[in-house]
């Protein structure tokens, strides 16, 4: 079943350190994608650019209507996302886990709505 594992972050999280401290980090993102590649379990998977590059689209009486910023009003960013494909929630909440924002963010974990004939 194919999970989406949703990467949140309370804001400056990231990004801070020494630049050795930050290659580090780097370094377990790009060590957490090879293992899932390396699995099998890996479907798809982005950093998103930051919330001062998001805007919000809202259609009300047939009128669009565009606004700068997130939908949620929330202090946590939206970082990034991995889609997986596993046997189990069990292992989608592992490899939320694994996730190196895991020990200063946060990973929801969502499974994916299969829909008939739309190929996914």
């Amino acid at each position: 079943m194919k999970y989406m594992l949703l990467i949140y972050s309370e804001p400056g999280a990231e990004g801070v350190g020494t630049e050795a401290e930050q290659e580090a980090a780097m370094g377990e993102w790009f060590a957490f994608t090879q293992r899932i590649v390396d699995s099998g379990e890996l479907v798809a998977g982005d950093p998103l650019q930051g919330i001062e590059t998001a805007t919000t689209v809202t259609v009300r009486g047939g009128e669009t209507v565009v606004t700068d910023g997130p939908f949620a009003e929330t202090k946590e960013i939206l970082g990034g996302y991995y889609i997986v494909d596993v046997d189990s929630l069990e292992r989608a909440q592992q490899l939320g886990a694994e996730l190196p924002s895991a020990k200063y963010g946060r990973t929801e974990v969502r499974p994916l709505m299969v829909i008939p004939g739309a190929g996914g």
